[in-house]
């Protein structure tokens, strides 16, 4: 009976650890995708073009209960951090039809990003997102240090963009450094 008591906590721990080797890679965190993804409206925005700055990915659904109920905090998100230089995308996912995204965009005046994945590479791209919300937080080197499935812990998600754009404000160079008149 003694051993049988010991075990359940072993294999828990055993589970656990086994899990987070799986999750964590050896090397830190992965580097972004390098996609191109198209907006709404048209844009073509390559996430490699936005390194230099945090971005903020997130797969929705506009049928996901989570993804409608997060979507005002991210729009706050987004206007109090964009103009520091935090950008946000929210990536509809494939089975969502565009009429009802642009739909949901304008009814919600999301002032976000919002763009297609109409063929899922951008899911794929991201290790086959099929759970929404699914968001990955990207630092301004292009790598993913934050990914989260379900209810995203938006103060620590604030915290983390904050301490990236305080690091980049202090490594940037003054602006009109260099310049002579």
């Amino acid at each position: 009976m003694k051993l049988t008591g010991l075990l359940v906590p072993l294999a828990i721990a055993g589970l656990v650890a086994a899990l987070g080797w799986l999750w964590l890679p050896a090397s830190g965190p992965a580097a972004s995708p390098d996609i191109t993804l198209r907006s709404i409206d048209g844009r073509a925005i390559s996430l490699k073009q936005l390194r230099g700055r945090p971005v903020l990915v997130t797969f929705w659904a506009t049928t996901c209960a989570g993804c409608l109920k997060e979507m005002p905090h991210l729009a706050e998100l987004y206007r109090d951090l964009s103009p520091q230089g935090l950008e946000v995308i929210g990536i509809a996912m494939y089975y969502d039809p565009p009429n009802r995204v642009l739909a949901l965009h304008k009814s919600r005046g999301i002032p976000y990003t919002i763009a297609l994945d109409v063929q899922a590479d951008a899911s794929r791209a991201f290790g086959d997102v099929r759970v929404t919300p699914t968001s990955f937080l990207i630092d301004p080197d292009g790598r993913i240090v934050y990914r989260n499935s379900g209810a995203m812990d938006l103060e620590n998600v604030r915290r983390r963009i904050l301490d990236m754009l305080a690091k980049h404000n202090r490594t940037a160079p003054e602006s009109g450094a260099g310049v002579t008149g």
